[in-house]
């Protein structure tokens, strides 16, 4: 007995895998039976093959024992290795789940891969398809598969060309015949008619005329090749429809209001069937609601008709679904009749409409269905739906319920105001009785719908292609259910098998055909027709017999690369029939590997349970069955796994802060290595305010929003690792919200917040906050404070403000943003229970007097209208109050005498009442110039800058105001020096008024002052006094200007100056003191006296080392005045000084001079010869040569000629070092110098050297072999 399969298996730790494949496809219901059939499939599951058997029966013991056997054995390694690989599952990031975890390429897998998975299933007798390998493809034979067809209902437009799809495959190609309503349609002789290339499809052309309704039919389509026949469906095609609508003239509808009305449609019968709308003749659409609504079969009802309805008129529209057209029914026009003749729109709100308009109310009645019971059949798979409309006065409500149980909540939905019930995808279970329930106020009704669920037929095993080796059995199975029940029918290549030749190895049990020991020539396409009057349901089948040596389905000489310790898999995919037998062997020994560190399954995979570096090398897989042999060759390498051994850590920190997260990794060095970062398992984005290095993570600047776990995911080609630390911030606390006011009294509130997060700093303080409208609108003032810990507060008000409060929260990182403010509060009024604070009285004129406050706030006013009652009397006089009624903060009273005291009173009082009784306060009437001066002033003068006053008390009466302070104003006439410019601005200085005396001081010495007084109060001054005039006496001068000291050589210093700029008397002459001084050393101090008019000094050095400190200072008679001090700079290096002090006067100079000048010529010299003869001069050998170390220009003395400025030549090329490649020349250089080496190039050019080089022998003492150039000239004259 042969079977015949096809094997593979990828990888887990490898680079190769392929996505999971579903495990329903190996699912199969399958009916007992006393032959053997081996199920094999395989489930891709992260890159490995795992089989199922399922074994339902044994020809003979011995061999069903064996294939029992070898089936537990498969589904015991199945059930292993699901929870092995459950187990060993990766987890990508974004799983929940933490720490380094290895991870697995995933890649879109190879063309063998899909090859190796869909041959598997060559045991089932399931959907097979043959490997998309070319060279297995052109080998291996398959019958007609039908992969492509129309619908069995086939509607089309008649405006189109028809086209009627069937598409198929096989090996060979197949063939394509149609019949047409169970006849053969000869395609070749209608002209219209064409087949698609390499299809079935036809194509009937209308574009030279011709009717498409000639075409209509049933078709059939025939797909065959020499291994068999399969067949689409009976496709039933028919041309769209939309005819026109009956002309016919509509007569008014004449209606009662309230009653009852239904207006049909009747549409035109169409294919498909049109889609309804009602709209009016000014297509403006109808409104729907649960009065007035359509239903299902196009109809529009009214539940009751009221007035308003005759406002339009309703035309009922049919759209045609393939010609995109819309036919319009004439539309009806409504008559309403009513005992209410004027339609007064405000009665369409009255609570009792019907009865305001004089409508009678009625219980509900069925408009659609008529009566209280009806039937309704529905298909399985198709909706449901259930209609009841009903009438009343009022509109009734409609209301479903199911008998003997609840609706399907998942399925049913209500629609058209609850009109209709549909439930969608109905089921056998969805039959029943259901009941809708019509109900107003006057009453109810009830319909009854008994509901009755068939079924068209449907797969509960659809049979699928089988294909199987030489002498394989298998089975065909065609499971279909309906109601009523299917009858089942078999062909075979599209005949009935009863008339098919008898095959031995073939035997038909109703639904299920069994083959046994199949041969090549079993090879046939079988139909399973499964109807009731329903439908039908046709499926093709093909059993295809295989006899193939054995192929290998992989790339050859494959590389997997594998992380050491890791368990992994090498693949190798085999295509044989019969099944080949499978053998590992690595590195070329002849022992096979099995067991202790490896393991080989049944589908040819080698599982190494434990890599190590040992296992690298080359493992050769070879495949045998009775036909040959193939082999091939996988080459494993082990790499070091990635890990992250310095993982990032969770930090707290405040925001603005800099954070550095650290992820150090270790890799294999082969393995290209990629580290990025995840935020909250999300890739994150490395904006200006990030910096990602190999090994770390920056932020800077840190925000709210950086918050969060981060994750370093290092990841090679081959494995992965991660790591995740969590980043707090701590911020400033959101807003507390949902503020309330609780416990509303006269004086007192409770408010009531939520707080806010915290943002990882905890709450210290709320501040609550209030607005009043009245008198500072928009303004919020700090009304308390509470702790962090409380989130509710008692809050005392004042009389008649209405607040609104609203909450911050503070902790250490700052203030929240302020809540959302609270509702308004307003409290009850009172009488003031203060006045204004801060009254004054004070003239602004001699004869009037302003009396102002400071406002009372919002809070303090206690009531509206709030005003201020002003008093104010003379003092001392007893005269009764004057009073006036103020609402601002300021009152003046005219015609007062000049500054007299008054008591003033204000008293604050709004509607409900005063205030207290206010103090008094005294206030004073305005003030008037004084009219007096100070007399018998008296001036003693103290020194040459200071003199003293003394002065009479002027009387009170003269005053006239509040005596502020006495005045004098002094200003210098002139000075005593001859020629000098003095400023008469005048100055000031100020006496407290209870002073008779002062000292004026800061005046200029020697000089001419005049000085008057006056009487100062809070309007002005008064007349001045009489002018004084007094002298200052001589002074010591200011320092001397300018003081410059230069030390032009080490044997002199110069010192200079110039006159001080106040000299305050008559100068003498000038005092110079000085002393030499070096290091901690201090000289002798010597003094120098000068004449007045001398400003120049030298000193002679007692050394060149020491420094000077210097001192000057003017004097006068009376003394020396200021000083000013200067030092002598450092000593500067002896050397450079003396060549400093008469450089051009020393005889080395003159000499390089000369040198320079000489030099200087000869170059000329040489520029003019080399000009004249117009060559160009290589300086080096023609080749590329570079400067070497052993002949540097500036070390050996060898130099390189070039223009001016040491230019390349005209003509030459720099190269990328630096050097000069020189253009061939036809000049010669031997005219210039005979030392240089010299030799011919190919084209016969000479190539010289310009330059002189000193090699290593010259410097070791041999001979010079320097030519006797112009430029030798020049370094032999230098």
């Amino acid at each position: 007995m042969r079977r015949l399969a096809a094997i593979g298996a990828a990888g887990d730790a490898g680079e190769v895998a392929v996505p999971v494949a579903d495990s329903t496809d190996c699912a199969q219901d399958r009916s007992p039976s006393p032959w053997r059939l081996t199920d094999v499939c395989a489930v891709w599951e992260t890159g490995v093959f795992l089989f199922a058997a399922d074994w339902e029966g044994a020809s003979s013991g011995v061999v069903a024992r064996k294939r029992l056997n070898e089936a537990e054995r498969l589904s015991s390694v199945q059930e292993a290795e699901l929870e092995r690989l459950e187990a060993a599952r990766p987890r990508w990031p974004g799983s929940g789940e933490r720490g380094p975890v290895l991870r697995m390429a995933r890649l879109q897998p190879p063309l063998w891969v899909h090859a190796a998975f869909l041959l598997c299933f060559l045991g089932l007798g399931g959907a097979i398809q043959i490997p998309m390998d070319p060279s297995i493809q052109n080998e291996l034979s398959q019958p007609p598969t039908i992969t492509k067809q129309s619908v069995k209902d086939h509607i089309v437009d008649p405006r189109d060309n028809i086209l009627i799809e069937c598409e198929a495959k096989g090996n060979p190609a197949p063939s394509f015949h149609w019949t047409r309503n169970s006849r053969f349609f000869n395609v070749a002789k209608d002209p219209r008619v064409s087949m698609r290339r390499r299809s079935g499809t036809l194509v009937i052309d209308f574009r030279s005329g011709g009717r498409p309704e000639e075409y209509e039919g049933e078709y059939q389509c025939f797909a065959r090749n020499k291994f068999g026949t399969a067949l689409s469906n009976r496709i039933r095609l028919q041309v769209s429809k939309s005819p026109l609508w009956p002309k016919e003239s509509l007569d008014p509808v004449v209606v009662q209001e309230g009653a009852p009305l239904t207006l049909q449609c009747n549409p035109p019968p169409g294919l498909p069937s049109p889609v309804i709308f009602w709209m009016s003749s000014s297509m403006e659409p109808i409104t729907q609601d649960k009065r007035v609504s359509q239903g299902h079969n196009g109809d529009l009802y009214f539940s009751n008709v009221m007035v308003q309805d005759m406002q339009t008129d309703y035309s009922c529209n049919a759209r045609f679904h393939f010609t995109h057209t819309i036919q319009q029914k004439n539309p009806f026009t409504l008559k309403v009749l009513t005992n209410h003749p004027y339609n007064d729109s405000s009665l369409r709100n009255h609570p009792d409409m019907y009865s305001a308009r004089g409508v009678a109310e009625r219980t509900p009645s069925f408009m659609y269905p008529q009566g209280t019971a009806s039937s309704q059949m529905v298909l399985r798979g198709t909706d449901l739906l259930l209609e009841c409309i009903a009438s009343g006065v009022p509109t009734p409500d409609i209301a479903w319920y199911k008998k003997g149980g609840d609706l399907p909540s998942d399925k049913a939905k209500f629609e058209n105001f609850n009109k209709a019930l549909r439930i969608t995808n109905v089921s056998e279970e969805d039959s029943g009785e259901y009941f809708c329930l019509a109900s107003n106020k006057m009453g109810s009704i009830r319909h009854t719908i008994s509901v009755r669920v068939k079924a068209a037929p449907y797969w509960l095993d659809e049979p699928k292609n089988l294909i199987l080796a030489p002498g394989e059995d298998g089975r065909l199975v065609c499971r279909a259910s309906g109601n009523p029940k299917p009858t089942v029918q078999w062909m075979v290549n599209g005949e009935p098998l009863q008339s098919a030749p008898p095959n031995p190895n073939r035997e038909v049990a109703g639904d299920t055909i069994i083959f046994r020991d199949t041969q090549i020539s079993s090879r046939a396409v079988y139909q399973c027709n499964t109807s009731n009057e329903h439908g039908y349901l046709l499926a093709n089948a093909f059993v295809s017999v295989l006899d193939v040596p054995p192929r290998m389905l992989s790339p050859r000489n494959q590389l997997i690369r594998v992380i050491l310790y890791n368990r992994t898999r090498l693949d190798c995919p085999f295509f044989g029939s019969p099944i080949p037998t499978l053998r590992w062997f690595k590195n070329g020994q002849g022992s096979n590997l099995d067991g202790g560190n490896y393991h080989v399954y049944e589908n040819g995979s080698l599982e190494i349970k434990m890599i190590r570096k040992e296992d690298q090398g080359i493992y050769t897989c070879v495949a045998t069955n009775i036909l040959g042999k193939a082999e091939n060759q996988v080459r494993l390498e082990v790499k070091d796994p990635t890990r992250i051994y310095r993982m990032p850590e969770d930090q707290v920190t405040k925001r603005g802060t800099t954070v550095q997260l650290e992820c150090r990794v270790k890799h294999d060095p082969s393995l290209k290595l990629t580290v990025s970062w995840l935020k909250d398992d999300e890739p994150l984005y490395i904006g200006n305010r990030m910096k990602k290095e190999d090994d770390s993570l920056t932020i800077f600047g840190v925000a709210e929003r950086d918050q969060g776990s981060y994750t370093c995911f290092a990841s090679t080609e081959l494995d992965q690792d991660l790591a995740k630390a969590y980043l707090t911030v701590l911020g400033r606390p959101d807003r507390p919200r949902d503020l309330e006011l609780t416990d509303l009294a006269e004086r007192s509130v409770r408010l009531t917040w939520i707080p806010g997060d915290d943002n990882n700093s905890p709450i210290t303080d709320y501040v609550v906050q209030f607005e009043e409208d009245q008198f500072q609108p928009g303004v919020w003032h700090d009304h308390s404070k509470f702790p962090g810990s409380v989130n509710s507060a008692v809050l005392q008000l004042s009389p008649y403000v209405n607040y609104q409060f609203r909450v911050i929260a503070i902790n250490e990182v700052g203030s929240s943003h302020p809540s959302l403010p609270s509702e308004r509060y307003r409290t009850s009024g009172a009488p003031p229970e203060s006045n204004p604070s801060d009254v004054r009285g004070e003239g602004t004129r001699k004869n009037n007097m302003e009396i102002t406050w400071t406002p009372m706030n919002a809070t303090s006013a206690f009531g509206p209208n709030l005003r201020y009652i002003v008093k104010w009397r003379r003092r001392e006089t007893r005269e009764t109050w004057n009073n006036v009624t103020v609402w601002g903060s300021r009152h003046v009273v005219g015609q007062t005498p000049v500054y007299v005291p008054y008591e003033i009173r204000v008293q604050a009082e709004n509607d409900f009442g005063k205030g207290p009784e206010p103090d008094t306060v005294i206030g004073y009437s305005g003030e008037d110039y004084p009219r007096a001066a100070p007399t018998d002033v008296k001036i003693r003068v103290l020194n040459s800058t200071a003199i003293s006053l003394q002065w009479n008390r002027v009387y009170s009466d003269t005053v006239q105001g509040q005596l502020r302070e006495y005045r004098a104003y002094y200003w210098r006439e002139s000075s005593l020096l001859k020629n000098l410019w003095v400023s008469q601005k005048r100055q000031q200085a100020s006496f407290p008024g209870d002073r008779l005396r002062g000292v004026v001081s800061r005046l200029f010495p020697y000089s001419n002052y005049k000085l008057e007084m006056v009487v100062v109060n809070g309007r002005g001054d008064g007349p001045r006094s009489e002018t004084k005039e007094f002298t200052t006496p001589e002074g010591v001068p200011s320092a001397p200007r300018r003081f410059r000291v230069r030390q032009p050589n080490l044997e002199i210093i110069n010192l200079e100056w110039d006159h001080p700029e106040h000299p305050n008397g008559i100068l003498i002459g000038y005092s110079l003191r000085y002393v030499a001084f070096n290091g901690t050393k201090v000289g002798k101090q010597i003094v120098e006296n000068f004449s007045p008019n001398q400003t120049k000094f030298t000193v002679q050095r007692a050394d060149p080392v020491s420094r000077y400190r210097f001192t000057l200072s003017a004097r006068t008679q009376v003394g020396s005045g200021e000083a000013v001090t200067e030092e002598s700079p450092a000593p500067p290096n002896e050397a450079y000084t003396n060549n400093q002090a008469d450089i051009a006067t020393q005889g080395w100079f003159i000499g390089l001079m000369c040198a320079i000048a000489l030099l200087v010529l000869i170059l000329l010299i040489v520029c003019f010869i080399k000009r004249s003869r117009g060559g160009k001069y290589p300086v080096r050998e023609k080749k590329d040569v570079p400067l070497g170390p052993e002949d540097p220009k500036e070390e050996d003395g060898s130099f390189d000629y070039s223009d001016e400025d040491n230019k390349p030549l005209q003509g030459s090329q720099t190269s990328l070092d630096g050097t000069i490649k020189q253009q061939e020349s036809d000049d010669s250089l031997v005219d210039y110098g005979e030392g240089g080496e010299g030799q011919f190039n190919e084209d016969g050019s000479f190539i010289g050297q310009y330059t002189v080089k000193k090699d290593k022998e010259e410097t070791e003492g041999n001979e010079s072999s320097e030519a006797t150039s112009p430029v030798n000239a020049i370094y032999s004259l230098a």
